[in-house]
């Protein structure tokens, strides 16, 4: 029995690591089936996009603010993203929890606060994280008035531009009906 014991504590911290791996895959299939705020913003009062056309990967993150308390708050954002699922999963989450924050609060999270409701990320997957972040940052540098105004209203629009290198990587998927 002492033996049993043993190897059941040896094993245990690999088997509860499997378990938050596989809940952290099923939040993260979930935001990809049914993603949140996805597409354009047109009458946005900040714009940030970042990212690597090199890599793959690229978002582009829109951010409507409106006065609360004497305050300005989020009131929406929305996102666009060339990039891994995981990467559309943190961006999904990370706007619905963005509402209601000021731009100095958002300016405090992490890339690892953004993706917390999915749960701890693989290393290989931290940098999808970072790149919600670094969207964030990026539209959030300025006021509303100082915020980067887009060249062209999406992502491949900029590219056709010029204004962004012109590879990218996109990956298309056909789902069966």
């Amino acid at each position: 029995m002492s033996r049993l014991r043993s190897t059941w504590q040896k094993y245990r911290p690999r088997l509860m690591d499997n378990d938050r791996i596989n809940d952290t895959e099923a939040k993260i299939s979930e935001a990809i089936k049914n993603p949140q705020n996805m597409g354009e913003m047109s009458d946005a009062d900040a714009v940030g996009t970042v990212g690597s056309a090199d890599c793959g990967d690229m978002l582009r993150m829109w951010i409507k603010f409106r006065e609360e308390n004497g305050r300005k708050v989020i009131d929406k954002a929305t996102f666009q993203s060339f990039g891994c699922q995981t990467a559309i999963a943190v961006a999904s989450v990370a706007t619905e929890m963005l509402k209601g924050k000021t731009a100095a609060e958002v300016n405090q999270m992490s890339g690892e606060q953004l993706a917390a409701p999915l749960g701890p990320l693989p290393p290989v997957k931290i940098h999808c994280a970072q790149l919600v972040e670094g969207a964030l940052r990026n539209a959030l540098g300025g006021t509303a008035s100082e915020a980067p105004t887009p060249k062209s209203t999406t992502l491949m629009d900029q590219l056709a531009a010029g204004t962004q290198p012109a590879k990218v990587k996109v990956i298309l998927e056909k789902k069966d009906s």
